[in-house]
């Protein structure tokens, strides 16, 4: 299936150079004269290489043809983070590397859409939103609350998030899963 480069996403799987290459990371490039293109760092799903390639944002690339099923986080262990088919319940197992940074938010019991490509699976992709509570944030200084200020605090796996000067420690937030970032104060 074919898509346009400005498409790419992390966790897409294309075909190139008859390879299966699952995009890891992308950076759009915009210089101020010239055409826009896109930086891909791409990793071979089979032997786990990495390449990195730039195409033109207008070109076309070839995505390949996954199955997506939803499926349940269990555990994280020594063989990776266990995810369940809530219909089937079989068991597939992936590794840190393949969730890649998303995967500090995973819960237990959260329904993420795990990808296969002809029964192996290749990707995870979490909610884009994740409730956490604020363990440790850095106290309020006063007159520093009508400024735009964002002031770092620690949620509860330990990642670090910029949030605004009124969170508190014990605030429950939520959470951007792609990016990490700070999305509002959560409404419990």
């Amino acid at each position: 299936m074919k898509m346009n480069a400005i498409n790419i996403r992390p966790g897409n799987v294309l075909e190139y150079e008859n390879k299966l290459m699952l995009v890891t990371k992308i950076d759009l490039i915009q210089p101020g004269k010239g055409n826009a293109v896109i930086q891909v760092e791409m990793k071979d799903v089979k032997t786990g290489n990495k390449t990195n390639n730039r195409w033109r944002t207008q070109e076309t690339v070839e995505k390949a043809r996954l199955d997506e099923v939803e499926m349940q986080f269990l555990y994280a262990d020594d063989d990776g983070y266990h995810f369940m088919n809530t219909e089937t319940f079989e068991q597939v197992a992936l590794d840190r590397e393949t969730i890649g940074d998303p995967a500090a938010y995973l819960q237990e019991g959260m329904v993420c859409a795990v990808t296969f490509y002809e029964s192996t699976p290749l990707s995870a992709e979490l909610p884009p939103h994740v409730t956490m509570q604020i363990v440790e944030a850095e106290p309020v200084v006063k007159g520093q609350t009508a400024s735009s200020s964002y002031k770092p605090a620690i949620l509860e796996n330990g990642v670090k998030v910029m949030v605004p000067p009124h969170i508190e420690q014990g605030t429950r937030v939520v959470v951007d899963t792609r990016d990490g970032s700070y999305v509002e104060r959560a409404k419990d």
